[in-house]
Order: structure tokens, then C-alpha cells, then sequence
């Protein structure tokens, strides 16, 4: 009976496709699993690398925190998310490297050069 339920949790599993986000100490993985059922679904894990201070030698570790997102609340929680994202940039102090990038984009920089037009751009 044990060999069964190992096999349906592996089928439970399965991985389809996989996309991995590198931030700093984070790694968050982006995981379309299929259940028993074919059903696929979301499932979102951030590892983090932990240090643990045990005698003379550290010990590393991994945190890992999981969320399962399942087909209908693909909507609601992009919604949600959106809002959110919108929320912080509008409410967020604008730094020093953002204004620049903005002043930049704002200037026209995404616009063709006409073939007699030389920009320079010189900070100081």
C-alpha cells in the first residue's frame, strides 16, 4: 500500500514546465504541475539560503515557502497582483537610479535617430 501512495504523490508531481527567478539571496520557481486528475496548476516556491551557527562550523540551509495557484483564481489573484504592484510603485519614494531611468525614457530615447541627428548624453 505504501509503494501506491509514493507513486501517486509522484504523479501529483509532475513538473510540465518550469521557469526559475534569480533575486539576490532568493530563488523563486515557477512550476506548471499536473495533478492525478490532468489538471494543471500553478505552484510557486521561494528558496532561501540560510546560515545556521552550530559549534565551529556553519551549516547552510534552505527555507522554502510554497503557494499553489490553481486555473480559476489565475484571474483574481493577477487582479490582485497588479493592484498591489500598482500600489507600490505610485506610493514608493522614487530613487536616484529610477528618476534617471524615467528622465531617460521621457527624453525621447526610444524614438529612431533621423540620419543627420547626433544625441549625447554626458551626466556629471
Amino acid at each position: 500500500m505504501e509503494d501506491l501512495n509514493k507513486k501517486n504523490k509522484a504523479e501529483d508531481k509532475e513538473i510540465v514546465f518550469s521557469k526559475t527567478v534569480k533575486a539576490g539571496k532568493r530563488i523563486y520557481y515557477l512550476d506548471v504541475k499536473k495533478s492525478r486528475k490532468d489538471e494543471m496548476f500553478l505552484a510557486i516556491t521561494e528558496s532561501k539560503k540560510v546560515f545556521l551557527e552550530e559549534g565551529n562550523e556553519p551549516q547552510v540551509s534552505f527555507e522554502k515557502h510554497k503557494i499553489f495557484l490553481y486555473r480559476e483564481d489565475f484571474d483574481k489573484f493577477m487582479n490582485s497582483l497588479q493592484q498591489t504592484i500598482n500600489y507600490i510603485e505610485e506610493n514608493s519614494p522614487k530613487t536616484q537610479s529610477e528618476s534617471s531611468q524615467k528622465r531617460e525614457k521621457n527624453a525621447g530615447y526610444d524614438e529612431p535617430l533621423k540620419s543627420d541627428e547626433i544625441k549625447i548624453d554626458i551626466d556629471f
